[in-house]
């Protein structure tokens, strides 16, 4: 099967967030209807969670059966728990805490990366994740074929904590990869590897704002991934770019 590769433009940073946010529970019901267990990786960010929080909002997402989804993270800053600035303490904030204490989501499906006083180093907490993945990995790989992996880009073209001419852009082998001296703080983060990534059935990209606009060119003109990581975050079946209009180098809306 050829991989489809497309690009949505919406007009502002708010309706593409409300946009991706119904893209992703329609995408989980279509899923539900012919497989039991959907495994969806999330992403941090400011549309990132503006998306969870419209996921929140929607009327849909009660439609969702959340006992049958497992919630992963692609990369991690490897801070304490709860730490403000974990992706997943702001993704807990907008929707993952409201569908657990509500019953909707097992608590046990919610997959974080280990944070920074449960292990002591980056490779540490990328090890126990990677035996976390391998726990839902079908025979012979690494990490679940996510049916979703949701990703931001930062005005540099890195994707998950994969930064431009970064050692960890080269690292195969391994589901995850501990990562130091971030050009972006905190400088130690955990974050999936380029093989993990591409693993994914599906990987959604999501940009906002002008100062993408340089990276998304470059990344969809088909850049080397050592200057602009996102050119390689493709899905097996999809990559699928929901980008505003000022990501797509048309202006502000």
């Amino acid at each position: 099967m050829t991989a489809d590769h497309r690009v949505v433009v919406h007009p502002d940073a708010d309706t593409l967030a409300e946009a991706a946010a119904a893209r992703l529970l329609v995408r989980l019901t279509d899923l539900q209807s012919v497989q039991p267990e959907t495994h969806v990786v999330l992403t941090g960010g400011t549309v990132g969670i503006k998306t969870l929080a419209a996921v929140a909002a929607s009327p849909l997402v009660d439609a969702v059966d959340w006992s049958g989804v497992h919630l992963w993270w692609g990369d991690e800053r490897f801070l304490p728990d709860e730490d403000p600035d974990r992706n997943e303490t702001q993704a807990r904030e907008a929707l993952v805490d409201a569908l657990v204490s509500g019953g909707a989501l097992p608590a046990d499906h919610v997959h974080a990366m280990p944070p920074a006083g449960a292990y002591a180093t980056p490779e540490e907490s990328a090890a126990a994740y990677a035996a976390e993945l391998a726990r839902f990995a079908p025979d012979g790989a690494a990490a679940p074929a996510f049916d979703v992996l949701m990703f931001g880009m930062g005005p540099d073209g890195h994707v998950a904590s994969l930064f431009p001419g970064h050692p960890a852009l080269d690292v195969s082998g391994t589901a995850t990869v501990g990562v130091h001296g971030s050009p972006k703080p905190p400088p130690e983060r955990v974050s999936f590897t380029f093989e993990t990534i591409r693993g994914a059935r599906e990987v959604w990209v999501v940009a906002a704002g002008a100062e993408k606009a340089d990276a998304v060119a470059r990344a969809l003109g088909g850049d080397d991934v050592h200057g602009t990581p996102a050119a390689g975050a493709t899905g097996s079946e999809l990559t699928l770019w929901l980008v505003d209009a000022a990501a797509a180098g048309q202006g502000a809306a």
